[in-house]
C-alpha cells in the first residue's frame, strides 16, 4: 500500500532555516558558512540537493514525533564534507545541533562519529532499534565497503531476526557505493551480498537516484505500520551531481518511486536498458553525448522487494523494443545482475557490465577509465 510521506511546504522551510540560524557568539568556519546559507537559498530556486534532502527528511521526521539516532565514521560532518549535522565553533570547540532546534528535547536527536570497529556499532545500533521502534536508527559506513566487518550482524540478526524469532526491526544502514575511480575499498558495497540474504520481504533494498526519492525513502520507513530493515546505496559523486537535484514540489507532493521510467518517446526505442544508481547519470551522459533516441533508461530504485508490476508498466510503454538489457558498472560475477537474471523473469534479459573480477574494482586509474567505458560503449552499441 502507498504511504503518504510528503510534508507541507511550510515545514521544510523551517528546517530550513536551522541551517542559518547560528547564535552571534558563534564562529562558524567560513569555508562552511556558504554551505549551510545555500541549503536556504535553494528554497528560492525550489530545488533540492541530496544533503538538503536528507536533512528535510531528519527534520520532518523529528516535529512528526520520531527521534532520530545516527552513528557510524565521520558521519557528524559525512565522509564527503555533505551533511554537517554538527557544527563546531572554531575559536572554541563549541558544538551546535541546528536540527535539535526544531524539538524541545535535544536527546530527541543524537549523531556520533564511531570507533572504527563496525561489527561492535552495528551490533549497538541492532540491539537499540530493537528496543525503540518509534525511532529512526541509522548506521552509515564510510564507504559501503567497509560494511563487510560487520557482516555477521547482516547474516545472523538484520536479515534472518523476524523469520528466526518474529522480531521485526526497522534499522537503516547507508552505504556509499559507486564506481569513481577510487580503487578496490572505495568503490563497491557489495550489493550482490545483500541481495543474495533476501527474501520473503525480509528487508528493503534500495539504491536511490534524486534526493527527492531518498527523502520519501526514508519517511516511509518511520510512517509504515510495520518494520524490516533498510539497505540504501548512497552516493558520493551524486552528492554534487548537477542533474542529481529535486525539486520542492517532489517533496510536498510526491512519494516513494521504486521505478522511475525514462521521458523519450517510446516509439523510438529499440532497446529498453534497466539500470541501478549514480549509473544511471554516467549512461545519461553518454546517451546524451551520442544524442541517442533509440535507447531508453529505467531505473530500478528498489531492488527489493522488486516490483514487476511496475517494471511491466513501464515495458509495455515500449511498443517496438525486442532488445532488453541490465546494466551494471560492477563486474558480471557481482552488483545486482545474477539477482536479476533470477527475480525478473518479464523479458530475455541480458546484461552490460564488466567481465568477471576477482576484485570490484581496478586499482589502476588508467585501467579504471578503460573497463568504465567499454561498459558504456557496450550499452549504446548494436542497439537493435
Amino acid at each position: 500500500a502507498t504511504v503518504n510521506t510528503s510534508v507541507a511546504e511550510d515545514q521544510l522551510r523551517k528546517i530550513a532555516l536551522t541551517q542559518s540560524s547560528i547564535p552571534s557568539d558563534f564562529t562558524v568556519h567560513p569555508k562552511l558558512l556558504p554551505q549551510l546559507l545555500k541549503r536556504v537559498e535553494m528554497l528560492d530556486e525550489s530545488t533540492v540537493d541530496w544533503a538538503t534532502g536528507e536533512m528535510f527528511a531528519f527534520g520532518s521526521l523529528l516535529l512528526d514525533g520520531h527521534p532520530i539516532r545516527m552513528s557510524g565514521q565521520d558521519v557528524r560532518r559525512g565522509t564527503f564534507s555533505n551533511r554537517h549535522a554538527v557544527i563546531v565553533d572554531k575559536e572554541n570547540g563549541k558544538e551546535l545541533f541546528p536540527l535539535r532546534s526544531l524539538v524541545k528535547d535535544p536527546n530527541q536527536f543524537h549523531i556520533y562519529d564511531s570507533l572504527l570497529s563496525e561489527y561492535a556499532v552495528m551490533g549497538f545500533e541492532y540491539g537499540y532499534s530493537v528496543e525503540r521502534d518509534n525511532a529512526l536508527v541509522i548506521w552509515e559506513a564510510q564507504f559501503g565497503d567497509f560494511s563487510n566487518g560487520a557482516q555477521i550482524i547482516f547474516d545472523q540478526y538484520l536479515s534472518a531476526a523476524e523469520d528466526k524469532w518474529k522480531s521485526q526491526n526497522g534499522i537503516v544502514v547507508l552505504l556509499p557505493h559507486g564506481y569513481e575511480g577510487q580503487g578496490s575499498e572505495h568503490s563497491s558495497a557489495r550489493i550482490e551480498r545483500f541481495l543474495q540474504l533476501c527474501g520473503d520481504d525480509n528487508m528493503t533494498v534500495a539504491d536511490c537516484t534524486t534526493p527527492a526519492n531518498f527523502f520519501h525513502l526514508l519517511r516511509r520507513q518511520m510512517k509504515r505500520s510495520f518494520r524490516k530493515p533498510l539497505i540504501v546505496f548512497t552516493p558520493k559523486s551524486l552528492l554534487r551531481h548537477p542533474k542529481a537535484v529535486s525539486s520542492m514540489n517532489e517533496l510536498v507532493n510526491g512519494q516513494f518511486n521504486e521505478i522511475i521510467d525514462d521521458t523519450i518517446k517510446p516509439e523510438k526505442v529499440k532497446r529498453l536498458v534497466f539500470c541501478t544508481g549514480k549509473f544511471y547519470y554516467d549512461l545519461l551522459a553518454a546517451r546524451e553525448k551520442l544524442n541517442n533516441e533509440e535507447v531508453a533508461l529505467v531505473r530500478v530504485e528498489q531492488l527489493f522487494p522488486l516490483h514487476l508490476d511496475k517494471i511491466q508498466q513501464a515495458i509495455n510503454r515500449y511498443p517496438n523494443v525486442k532488445d532488453y538489457v541490465w546494466a551494471q558498472e560492477e563486474p558480471k560475477n557481482m552488483g545486482a545482475w545474477s539477482f536479476m537474471l533470477e527475480r525478473l523473469d518479464l523479458v530475455k534479459l541480458n546484461v552490460c557490465s564488466r567481465k568477471y573480477y576477482a576484485v570490484p574494482a581496478a586499482g589502476s586509474s588508467t585501467r579504471f577509465k578503460k573497463r568504465h567505458k567499454a561498459v558504456i560503449d557496450s550499452v549504446f552499441n548494436d542497439a537493435k
